[in-house]
């Protein structure tokens, strides 16, 4: 595959500067780890000259077609001029990227720029890669370079016959006009993303990741490395639970010492092995396995689990070293889970692969659990297996180098197998990439999530992250639709009846029982948790029958009023247990109504799926419709709870993410550009207006005076009446109101303010400020928070707003439904809506800026937080009277940009302190 085009064109606007630029010295945000259509991955950057050999080795490689489609003739050799022109690019005006696997450069896309705002593009990919969506991802990297560089449209000439490269153009979701002359295709195309590019662009993203994840639970064979003799090492402990689980393909021990091990023949290296090898386990002590990776990146090894200890959790020196293991191993095409990790296991018959240093393989079932802790990890398979939760797939990535919670999304959204994502998390490498990959995977999937660590804060985030409150961390998670729980307990009886039950159609339940006690308490917990008794609690009598119990239980299921039913159960002295048991299920099952609604027990005091409630396969496995039990009536109800108000998201308008009109990106991110520097900044008043105006967000006119002649002639200027306000933020913010003046209708009574400020404040500037509509003051403002990244929040203002933390939060980016909801969640919103008779505000207008805020913080990642304090709503409209902004690097990765595998950089230690620049208006 190779795309035409002369890399002799002229360089463009600035190409006088461009001469003078440094070959070497490329933005190095530019590098990326990639993941290709074949879940392996391959090494992005720009180019640079000592890569000239690598460029002629490539060459070498392509076959005659390939160099007659790229360069529209034979071009057997690169001569001498043609190469250094290659490899000498300045980053600007002309740009390269190289796609390197291992030492070997596998394909270049380069662009050379014509005008101000076109270039003109060309690939070339090695025969022997094509086919892996090398073109893609090149077309992604060179547009947003493009882009930062002020470029606006990419031209190609095409020969005719070269279709593979003119699908590459069209399947990128672009608009491309098309010419044809003379046997050439001439395309055109604007490089700006589109909904449509960005479709396509993460539809790639979640088939690459997903067939990465795919590779490493579904090896055809697995190498221990590290296998041992001593049933104390953990090589020992890998290597049994290979064999004990009969992995499907065969497992090669490698141990330089002993000719076998557990009676498998041993090989003294990965190399000797004679057939490829998909996975290895790496159980070597942490100071051997750089060694060990140099042979399995030889050996071409498709992926790692590194059960080994003393990496990043040891101290800056194993950071260190976990970092360059990674970086080497994806450069080389592989993936990698831990260091650190319990391993990786896939219950499929057809794998049979228990990887882990868990003794036993979990029965099958249809739930994929990822964990972060690998110390965790056996403790809770063994809590799965007691309570009869059967597991399609199992991954415990220990310090989560690579592979990570985000991955495996990926893979459970198109696998067959999993209907329910359990999540073990500790931190998001990338919280705004997982609330996309959560939302989109709960739309068709549950996911369940134990989040440890939602109150410490990382350094970096200290200085704009604010504790959140219990009830709006809740909506966070359910505005992804993620059910969130406190503890592991509380996961598993979450994933019992998801994985065995189905949605409910409403939040009314019944409750049936032999004990008006129980079934009181369960009430109780029902309501509390804010389900209503579609029928009154049915007590069957302590002495009730077999019958009798299983003809109150299906009378409940028939009743229209019912959507959930919760059975309590105390089993009599005279009837063994077994016989109810056994007539709710046979009733459970004759039951028309039973596949719309779930059904959960408080049975036996059994906890999980009690064999006489669980309804199994051919081969025994426990299927859907088993009746889960719980030992008391509050944890079975509770778990209901949870299950209603997942259904009740599943139901809700989806909405979509809007742009609202009038957006300035451009402008915008030039100057982004120019005012963010190392550290956090709070901009200047007129910096703020600036940006805040590319988006359409307009603070209502004011001026900076410093005398009273000054501020009676900006009063007049602007329109009386007026607002004055003290220069001191401090002095405005009170809520007192000492340093501002409202409603001012004359001259006079300006010169009054003025010098009743300036004495209050001791300074002679002021502000003189339009009046706006009279209205309810809100607040509108970012945040960044160390689970979901940027946040939007909103509440009206006052003290006592901020004393109750009556703010609701949504995190980035937002649909036309998460902005109308919250501007109605607080509990003051009512104030807004009429309350008592007073005229409603403007709820429209409140939405619309509340998008415009989402849209400057999906874009500008930059924005480290923002206030927008107060917001007059009025029923005129929603008009900003106050604004603060802070630009700085951001803490948390964007989800913005080409296909790229999380980064690895080392994490700053400590946060940058704010600078609050003079004449910041706030």
């Amino acid at each position: 595959m190779g795309q035409g085009g002369q890399d002799d064109v002229s360089g463009g606007a600035n190409g006088t500067d461009a001469q003078h630029r440094d070959p070497f010295d490329y933005p190095r945000h530019w590098e990326a780890d990639v993941v290709l259509v074949d879940g392996r991955t391959v090494h992005v950057r720009p180019i640079v000259p000592t890569d000239a050999d690598r460029i002629v080795a490539l060459h070498a490689r392509l076959s005659e077609r390939t160099r007659y489609l790229r360069y529209f003739g034979a071009y057997p050799r690169i001569p001498a001029r043609d190469l250094k022109r290659f490899t000498t690019v300045d980053h600007h005006d002309r740009v390269a990227f190289v796609a390197l696997l291992g030492d070997d450069i596998v394909a270049v896309g380069r662009y050379e720029r014509l005008d101000r705002d076109s270039a003109e593009v060309a690939f070339v990919v090695d025969d022997a890669h094509q086919g892996r969506g090398l073109g893609s991802i090149l077309l992604e990297h060179l547009a947003a370079a493009a882009s930062e560089c002020g470029l606006r449209r990419f031209v190609a000439e095409v020969l005719a016959e070269n279709t593979a490269m003119t699908r590459v153009f069209r399947d990128a979701g672009y608009q491309v006009s098309r010419a044809f002359e003379e046997g050439l295709l001439h395309l055109e195309f604007d490089i700006d993303p589109t909904e449509e590019s960005l479709a396509v662009a993460r539809a790639r993203e979640q088939a690459a990741e997903a067939r990465s994840v795919h590779n490493l639970l579904h090896p055809r064979s697995v190498a221990v490395i590290g296998a041992s003799t001593d049933s104390t090492k953990i090589g020992y402990a890998v290597l049994s639970n290979l064999l004990a689980a009969d992995f499907s393909g065969p497992v090669y021990p490698v141990n330089p010492e002993h000719v076998s091990v557990r009676g498998v023949r041993a090989y003294r290296s990965v190399l000797e092995i004679p057939d490829p090898v998909d996975l290895a386990v790496v159980a070597v002590p942490a100071g051997q396995v750089e060694s060990v990776l140099d042979g399995a990146l030889a050996k071409g090894v498709q992926a790692l689990v590194i059960v080994s200890a003393g990496f990043a959790e040891s101290g800056p020196h194993g950071l260190h070293a976990e970092l360059r293991l990674v970086g080497e191993a994806r450069a080389h095409g592989m993936r990698v889970v831990g260091p650190n990790a319990l391993g990786v296991l896939n219950t499929d018959p057809k794998v049979r692969l228990n990887a882990t240093l868990a003794p036993k393989l979990p029965r099958r079932g249809r739930t994929g659990f990822f964990c972060q802790s690998g110390a965790l990890g056996i403790a809770i398979l063994a809590d799965a297996e007691a309570r009869g939760l059967g597991l399609s797939t199992f991954v415990s990535a220990g310090n989560r180098a690579d592979v990570s919670g985000n991955d495996l999304l990926q893979y459970w959204e198109t696998d067959p197998h999993t209907d329910v994502v359990l999540l073990y998390l500790e931190s998001f490498g990338n919280p705004r990439k997982f609330a996309r990959l959560a939302r989109r995977l709960a739309r068709t999937k549950p996911v369940v999530a134990v989040k440890s660590g939602r109150h410490a804060v990382r350094p970096q985030l200290a200085a704009t992250s604010t504790e959140i409150d219990e009830s709006s961390v809740q909506a966070l998670f359910e505005q992804a639709g993620v059910v969130r729980v406190d503890t592991l307990a509380q996961l598993f009886d979450t994933a019992l009846v998801f994985a065995n039950q189905p949605l409910p159609a409403g939040a009314r339940i019944g409750i049936v029982g032999n004990s008006s006690a129980i079934a009181l308490l369960a009430a109780d917990t029902a309501k509390a948790q804010g389900l209503s008794l579609g029928i009154e609690p049915v007590d069957i009598g302590s002495q009730a029958s077999p019958e009798t119990f299983a003809a109150a239980v299906g009378e409940a299921l028939a009743s229209p009023e019912v959507d959930a039913l919760v059975v309590v159960f105390v089993p009599p002295v005279a009837t063994p247990g077994t016989a109810y048991a056994r007539a709710l299920r046979e009733t459970v099952l004759a039951t028309p109504t039973t596949p719309d609604k779930p059904i959960v027990s408080t049975f036996l005091a059994a906890e999980g799926v009690p064999d006489e409630l669980a309804v199994t396969d051919a081969d025994g496995t426990v299927a859907f419709g088993s009746i889960p039990s719980y030992p008391s009536p509050e944890r079975a109800v509770n778990a209901l709870a949870r299950v209603v108000r997942y259904a009740e998201w599943r139901r809700r308008p989806q909405g979509s993410v809007v742009r609202p009109d009038g957006l300035h990106v451009e402008r915008a991110s030039g100057l982004v550009r120019d005012l963010t520097v190392e550290r956090s900044v709070e901009l200047h008043v007129d910096d703020v207006v600036r940006l805040l105006g590319c988006y359409g967000i307009d603070i209502v006119p004011f001026r900076v005076v410093s005398d009273v002649d000054e501020a009676v002639a900006a009063a007049e200027e602007l329109g009386l009446p007026v607002t004055l306000k003290a220069y001191d933020d401090g002095l405005r913010d009170r809520p007192d109101l000492a340093g501002v003046r409202l409603d001012l209708p004359t001259a006079e009574s300006v010169r009054m303010a003025y010098q009743d400020l300036r004495a209050t404040s001791g300074r002679d500037e002021v502000y003189v400020q339009r009046m706006a509509p009279k209205g309810m003051s809100c607040a509108i403002g970012l945040r960044d928070d160390p689970s979901f990244g940027t946040l939007v929040s909103f509440g009206l203002s006052g003290a006592v707003s901020i004393l109750l933390g009556d703010q609701a939060f949504r995190a980035v980016p937002l649909t036309d439904v998460d902005a109308a909801t919250l501007v109605r969640e607080p509990r003051t919103a009512p104030l807004l809506t009429g309350y008592r008779g007073d005229e409603p505000a403007d709820l429209a207008a409140l939405e619309d800026l509340v998008l415009r805020v989402a849209a400057l913080a999906e874009d500008h990642p930059e924005v480290r937080s923002l206030a927008l304090d107060p917001v007059l709503a009025s029923p005129e409209g929603a008009f900003v009277t106050n604004a603060r902004v802070v630009l700085g690097p951001p803490p948390s990765r964007p989800d913005t940009g080409p296909r790229r595998l999380r980064q690895i950089t080392t994490p700053a230690d400590v946060g940058e302190p704010v600078q609050n620049p003079e004449g910041f208006m706030a």
